[in-house]
């Protein structure tokens, strides 16, 4: 458990059986959240032929610091998570749902764990959204902690996933206590160079929750393909 803290959480299911199921939603809660608050969710996006599978963190929180400190400073708890995203997405596979019908959805932290697996495993992934958050980083760049980065250095984004009309969903406030729109940007800029149909969505003012804008553009991608 040491090193793998998330291994033995909870895979809540809801929505349509799995044979029936149209897409599968693979969610993960943010800190403090917990796999109810995101099947809460997904019965406010009101779409019968949907199956959702919502993961739980340990102690409700996927690693101790923000997502802008140093990656070492988040271990064991970013690559527990990171396991448990690819474990719901292997045994939706199992049962016949392939990542080319699997949406990946976050909301705060777990918006940055979702995005973050996006990035390191996400290729044939039919979508994936966050709902504020941003990429967590490969490493650690040597440049100076930056205003804009809310006092923190900057990251290093180095991916080997290539994407192939994959689409991404970046939903965030202008002015998120959490989440600096320095890094949604280079987040978006990421994701385009690796390929993937990325559409962002900035919103005015201060803010950190989800806005009825985003259910709409997550009904729009679950909507998509027949």
């Amino acid at each position: 458990m040491m090193h793998d803290p998330h291994g033995q959480g909870r895979l809540m299911q809801a929505g349509a059986p799995l044979n029936r199921a149209r897409l599968a939603v693979v969610m993960v809660h943010g800190r403090g959240g917990s796999p109810e608050d995101m099947l809460g969710l997904a019965e406010h996006l009101s779409l019968p032929d949907i199956a959702f599978v919502a993961l739980e963190a340990a102690g409700r929180s996927w690693w101790p610091q923000s997502f802008l400190a140093p990656l070492a400073d988040n271990e064991p708890g970013l690559s527990s998570g990171l396991g448990l995203v690819g474990k719901a997405v292997d045994n939706l596979k199992a049962q016949g749902i392939g990542p080319e019908r699997t949406l990946i959805l976050g909301f705060s932290q777990g918006a940055c764990l979702a995005l973050e697996y996006t990035a390191r495993n996400g290729t044939g992934l039919y979508a994936a959204a966050g709902l504020s958050g941003g990429l967590v980083g490969t490493g650690e760049d040597p440049g100076p902690a930056q205003d804009a980065l809310y006092g923190y250095r900057p990251k290093q984004f180095d991916y080997d996933t290539r994407f192939s009309g994959t689409k991404l969903f970046i939903g965030c406030h202008e002015r998120d206590p959490h989440i600096p729109l320095a890094r949604v940007r280079t987040s978006q800029e990421v994701f385009a160079k690796m390929g993937a149909a990325i559409s962002v969505q900035i919103y005015p003012g201060a803010g950190h929750g989800i806005v009825e804008d985003e259910i709409k553009m997550l009904r729009g991608l679950l909507n998509g393909p027949s």
